[in-house]
């Protein structure tokens, strides 16, 4: 949830909203709930075809790359 909270690519603020990322989960068909409690891998976004979703899942990436340094 913090990544999709913080990825920078698309507005001049960063983030994703919730009420719009719930929306986006349930047209993929995929348990928003399920992610906010653990989280969801990268691969799933990345599957979606989803531009979005896949900026969110590079920009996670990066972010657990710089935290791993």
């Amino acid at each position: 949830m913090a990544h999709l909270r913080s990825v920078p690519y698309f507005t001049r603020s960063a983030g994703f909203c919730a009420p719009g990322a719930r929306l986006w989960f349930e047209r993929h068909g995929l348990d928003f709930r399920a992610f906010v409690r653990s989280g969801l891998p990268a691969s799933i976004f990345e599957g979606t075809g989803c531009g979005m979703a896949q900026a969110l899942a590079r920009w996670a990436r990066e972010e657990v790359a710089r935290e791993q340094q």
